[in-house]
């Protein structure tokens, strides 16, 4: 279940403790009210917790809650509003216009994407609920409650900028930025999905929560696994361990095989204490 987006500058809810195990037991079957236990490992808590945004660098690295980064000067994102209407929006949490440290500030500028089952292909949601949706015009909405090839889009990585993408529908047009026909000056631009071609306008940055990148993930969980005190590590073994057998156990660990590592180390220790 995707988590509630938090924002640069918004005040972190404490956590509450842990109610007394049993104490309401089914009295409430809302599942956003219900206690939940501790989790075992304190990293991987702070994981799931992990609110930071980051760049997608590869089409593989894009699931969960998105930012589309727009080409445009200043830097806009694409954004939606609740009646569906598509547009670009300024983005106010950057640093020094610079489009690699851009955050959303507002629920509109992210998506949530999901590859559609049996495909390559992704589907948009916006926050609302309804998906982004890209006529045979070009003009693009998100008011649609089902997925059709009209919501189905290909994100395809940019050959000649790395860690840009773009934004490609099923009828191989992109979705690309054009100035705006505002008359207000500075107007963000008008955004739509009918190019033909890949240039400069097409051309995209796609921000996301960094729990959701797998390369953090597994970063995170190799961290994981070094986690482990030297008290915890003698009492697995039952004995005081050396400053080279704690190291040992804890590669092992990194590694994948700590419960073979400590069995040996076991059996070494049975044979010295009766050899």
């Amino acid at each position: 279940m995707v988590k509630p987006l938090a924002f640069k500058g918004d005040k972190k809810p404490k956590k509450r403790k842990r109610a007394e195990a049993g104490e309401g037991a089914g009295k409430d079957d809302n599942p956003e009210r219900q206690v939940k236990a501790p989790r075992a490992d304190n990293t991987e808590a702070e994981a799931d917790d992990d609110d930071t945004w980051v760049s997608a660098d590869t089409v593989s690295d894009i699931s969960g809650p998105v930012m589309f980064v727009l080409p445009s000067d200043p830097p806009t994102a694409l954004a939606c509003d609740a009646t569906g209407k598509v547009f670009a929006l300024p983005i106010e949490n950057i640093m020094d216009g610079n489009p690699a440290t851009a955050e959303p500030h507002d629920v509109r500028q992210v998506w949530v994407a999901n590859r559609i089952v049996g495909t390559e292909h992704f589907r948009l949601k916006g926050h609302h609920g309804k998906y982004l949706s890209c006529d045979k015009y070009g003009i693009l909405t998100a008011a649609s409650d089902a997925v059709s090839p009209l919501e189905s889009f290909n994100l395809v990585p940019t050959a000649d900028t790395p860690g840009t993408f773009q934004v490609q529908t099923l009828r191989d047009t992109f979705l690309t930025i054009r100035a705006s026909r505002s008359a207000k000056v500075g107007a963000p631009p008008e955004v739509r999905g009918d190019e033909t071609g890949i240039t400069f306008n097409t051309t995209l940055r796609v921000r996301m929560q960094a729990r959701f990148k797998p390369r953090l993930k597994a970063s995170r969980e190799e961290k994981a696994r070094e986690r482990i005190s030297r008290g915890e590590l003698e009492a697995a073994a039952g004995r005081k361990l050396t400053e080279d057998e704690v190291k040992m156990l804890k590669k092992a660990r990194r590694e994948g095989n700590y419960h073979e590592t400590l069995l040996d180390l076991k059996v070494k220790s049975k044979h010295d204490k009766f050899g």
